[in-house]
């Protein structure tokens, strides 16, 4: 499948002005060839490609809006590492494997204050194309933690940090909620004060096993685990 992002309403198809470059310029298809594009927000639309003038177009053969999305839905709420490379493999792998949403705090051991999410945006519609995802995820501007967990719900909610002190449960025990959403601290883990403030509203902790793991490696790794629950 040669999949593309564009918009569909109804019954009308467009591609992505970029897209169309490199449909043209980059991958050099020709009149006739099968391709599809999608929306990435569920709908898909097959057809065959047609010019007119340097416009890519395509004439749609079959439409299917409101395909089904991934079974669990999970939210990732992470602190971008000061380099930016880190972040950018977890927005790959993790939208490869599924995931629903990305947002990025601002938390008090947080190096990096300002991003680029135009750019993440784009790398996550590349990683949502070559994986053959019909529902892109949303990413979402850094928001400072105080303001995020405003706007949580508790008994959804769950942080991993290594503080020891506090009680972690284990992974495994979210197995049965359908939508989470999981805070993962940045390089020096959240503070003290900040692991005390979603413990006093009701957030529990999670452990991700006995090792120490990177930030952008505890997002994989709780992406994979989430990815896997589907094939259970």
């Amino acid at each position: 499948m040669k999949l593309f992002y564009g918009d569909i309403i109804g019954e009308s198809v467009t591609i992505d002005a970029e897209e169309q470059q490199h449909i043209a310029k980059v991958l050099r298809m020709k009149e006739g060839d099968e391709l599809y594009v999608t929306d990435g927000k569920g709908s898909v639309a097959k057809g065959n490609l047609y010019f007119e003038g340097k416009k890519a177009l395509l004439n749609s053969i079959e439409i299917q809006h409101n395909t089904p999305e991934f079974p669990f839905r999970l939210h990732v709420a992470i602190a971008p590492t000061k380099n930016m490379d880190r972040i950018d493999f977890f927005v790959e792998k993790a939208t490869e494997m599924g995931i629903a949403e990305i947002s990025f705090l601002q938390t008090d051991k947080t190096e990096r204050k300002h991003m680029n999410i135009e750019k993440i945006i784009k790398q996550s519609v590349a990683a949502s194309k070559q994986s053959h995802r019909f529902h892109f995820p949303k990413i979402n501007e850094m928001v400072k933690f105080s303001d995020f967990i405003k706007n949580i719900y508790p008994e959804k909610t769950f942080v991993a940090h290594c503080d020891s002190s506090f009680g972690r449960i284990l992974l495994s025990e979210l197995n049965s909620i359908s939508e989470l959403t999981i805070l993962i601290g940045p390089e020096g883990d959240f503070s003290a004060k900040e692991i005390q403030q979603l413990s006093d509203i009701g957030v529990k902790a999670i452990s991700l096993g006995s090792q120490r793991l990177r930030t952008e490696t505890a997002g994989v790794f709780v992406s994979a685990w989430n990815y896997t629950k589907s094939l259970l």
